[in-house]
């Protein structure tokens, strides 16, 4: 009985301690009063590979990605505040499964390049890379596999454009 009573005070101790606990979060970086518009200049596509619909759909994605969730306005002008371009820098198939001597999967590797201008606080300009793959069934043409994955491809690569930009990740 005396060991039931002293694990009933530690369980009641630990959860009256962790009742004060609190949890928030602290990715989202507020947009300075003094910013008013952004740019995002249409996206290249530099890979040696080029999908004919990724670089217009990711421009336009990240365009609307920012009217619909920021206070911004968007502008064609070189006096933007926030300055945004880029490029897609890869874009190729590898093969990661064999059965038998047939590529039963295969990979799609997409690489963008962003360069993000501060127009009112040039310590805050910065360049990053990211690189995304995209796996697709080994029997899928690129054809094929792309008309399935340029829709994923687009809303990662533009909600990962954002978050660079707008968030502290």
């Amino acid at each position: 009985m005396n060991i039931k009573n002293l694990l009933i005070i530690l369980i009641c101790t630990t959860l009256s301690g962790c009742s004060s606990c609190k949890y928030g979060f602290k990715d989202v970086s507020p947009i300075p009063d003094e910013v008013k518009t952004f740019r995002v200049n249409p996206i290249e596509n530099k890979a040696q590979y080029v999908n004919t619909q990724l670089a217009q759909q990711l421009t336009e994605r990240a365009r609307q990605k920012i009217l619909n969730t920021t206070r911004l306005r968007q502008t064609n002008n070189d006096d933007a505040h926030y300055d945004i371009s880029g490029y897609i820098s890869q874009y190729f198939t590898t093969t990661i499964s064999i059965t038998g001597k047939t590529a039963s999967g295969n990979r799609l590797n997409v690489g963008f390049h962003l360069s993000f201008k501060n127009t009112l606080d040039q310590a805050k300009d910065f360049e990053s890379d990211f690189v995304r793959t995209y796996d697709f069934d080994g029997t899928l043409s690129l054809t094929q596999a792309e008309a399935q994955l340029t829709p994923k491809i687009v809303s990662d690569l533009s909600d990962e454009i954002f978050n660079k930009i707008f968030s502290n990740w």
